[in-house]
């Protein structure tokens, strides 16, 4: 099972963070999730201010300059307003920096504004997003491309540069729509399954539309990837974790941070949320580790990625985060008969 972290690179509004404070940290986390051991680093591309990054590609340069083993994930692009042949390129290109570590994980986007940006519909949001995913896979598959869409310029004879060391990872990131998942299973690529509320249960679904999905498009069950995202948090103890992540964990889903577009939480949500079973992976290590060990346990999870800075939380806190996860979390999975990359069963 792979282990990670992401940022999706919020600036707190109310805060002291800018755009090249955060970027600089989220560098840095970087860095730190190769130290402890883990094995992926995820940065999410957003195009408001309120978020730091809009290009996870170059991001992931600086950090691919300083790493040697994690992977360089994105959590996601964007692909619904951009252009499939730059997505191409910019990861091409990064897949040749970092020595063949690059890997791309394909969103809709959750926000209206990319769209009005980017000149696309955002009432096309599904056709969008399926016309634009063909056509990069079909880059990353074929030595030419000739191809014709709805919402782009045709290709004849294309060959984009550069190519990259091997064929690019490219995920299909899923929240929570079963449609979603269907399509991800059909085209055989990997999930990246958003957890984000309720419980185990509410992903079990879409795991098992996805892999359905799959194997009567006839791909073996091998090739049916899953990996899951959560808000996350490892602290020394539960009660520690619980009491120091909270203010952060409200503010960044509050209506006020968001546009109108969050909700506000209470304290014994957030702690039923944390429990066994709940989309929350916030605890001390035994606890988080117990629950990631439930996601492979339960639903064959392959990767889990936890969200690990939000609502401004101070650097150093995300510091010891990334330090137990790697430390502490990774060699506890092997009690619970979870095979990590950094660890194995005992």
């Amino acid at each position: 099972m792979e282990l990670g972290v992401f940022s999706l690179s919020d600036i707190y509004p109310g805060g002291a963070d800018t755009a090249a404070s955060r970027t600089r940290d989220i560098i840095e986390f970087g860095l730190l999730t190769e130290h402890h051991g883990l094995d992926v680093f995820g940065i999410g591309e957003h195009h408001t201010r309120g978020f730091a990054v809009s290009s996870p590609a170059v991001v992931h340069a600086a950090i691919a300059q300083a790493t040697e083993r994690i992977t360089l994930t994105t959590t996601a692009t964007v692909l619904s307003v951009l252009d499939p042949v730059r997505v191409y390129q910019d990861f091409a290109t990064l897949d040749l920096v970092s020595g063949g570590r690059a890997e791309i994980i394909a969103g809709r986007s959750a926000f209206a504004e990319p769209f009005a940006l980017f000149g696309e519909n955002i009432a096309d949001l599904d056709e969008l997003f399926a016309e634009k995913l063909d056509l990069l896979l079909r880059l990353r598959d074929e030595e030419t491309v000739t191809w014709r869409g709805r919402h782009r310029h045709p290709l004849r004879d294309a060959a984009p540069n550069p190519q990259p060391q091997g064929p690019l990872p490219v995920w299909v990131a899923v929240g929570g729509t079963p449609t979603s998942a269907h399509r991800a299973g059909t085209l055989g690529l990997p999930m990246a399954l958003g957890l984000i509320g309720g419980t185990i249960d509410h992903a079990r679904r879409l795991v098992e539309i996805y892999r359905a999905a799959g194997r009567a498009a006839g791909h073996p069950d091998d090739q049916l990837t899953v990996g899951v995202t959560s808000h996350f948090y490892i602290g020394d103890t539960d009660q520690q974790a619980l009491d120091d992540f909270y203010p952060y964990y409200a503010r960044y889903l509050s209506p006020e941070t968001n546009g109108g577009r969050g909700w506000h939480v209470d304290r014994p949500t957030m702690a039923a949320l944390a429990g066994r079973g709940g989309a929350l992976m916030v605890g001390g290590p035994d606890h988080v580790a117990a629950k990631i060990a439930d996601l492979q346990n339960e639903l064959g999870v392959d990767r889990f990625l936890g969200q690990v800075d939000l609502g401004g939380m101070p650097a150093q806190m995300v510091r010891d985060s990334i330090r137990r996860f790697g430390d502490l979390v990774a060699p506890a999975l092997t009690n619970h008969n979870v095979t990590t990359t950094k660890g194995q069963i005992s």
